[in-house]
């Protein structure tokens, strides 16, 4: 295949996310590139560096909250325009690296989508104040032995 290709959808419709998300296949968009490292010759020829594009903003499989979930969790993995990129070239295989990016994309949205349990607010306990305290005290002895030395002591 050409360098920067398009590849035609995989046989399967749907990309399984969880229970809630599955993706249509419609929606992800392919494109083979070549990869660069080792491979010598094979490397020059073969275009089996898979890049994955979906777009989250547009996404018809997505509700409003699993929507702004994604958008807040991953806005520093998007583009402008709310596409989320992921590359895959581990493989000599276009197949492997093709498998191996679905399962990146679908690791990625089950971690952006996790519901993160809510921190439970503990009290310090009374040691670690007293030995919070008891550093602050050898510290400023530190600084004040650095002050002037006055002929006084």
């Amino acid at each position: 295949m050409a360098a920067d290709t398009p590849l035609p959808p995989a046989d399967d419709s749907l990309l399984r996310v969880s229970e809630a998300l599955a993706i249509p296949r419609s929606e992800l968009e392919y494109r083979a590139t070549r990869a660069g490292g080792p491979g010598g010759q094979h490397v020059n020829t073969s275009s089996t560096r898979i890049e994955l594009t979906w777009n989250v903003r547009t996404s018809s499989a997505l509700s409003d909250l699993q929507r702004t979930r994604l958008l807040e969790t991953l806005a520093s993995r998007l583009d402008s325009a709310g596409n989320l990129r992921i590359v895959s070239a581990a493989s000599r295989s276009q197949h492997q690296n093709r498998e191996a990016a679905d399962e990146r994309l679908v690791r990625a949205l089950g971690a952006a989508l996790r519901e993160r349990k809510a921190r439970q607010a503990t009290r310090a306990p009374r040691a670690a104040k007293e030995a919070r305290i008891r550093q602050k005290k050898l510290r400023g002895e530190v600084k004040k032995q650095r002050g002037r030395i006055t002929g006084e002591d």
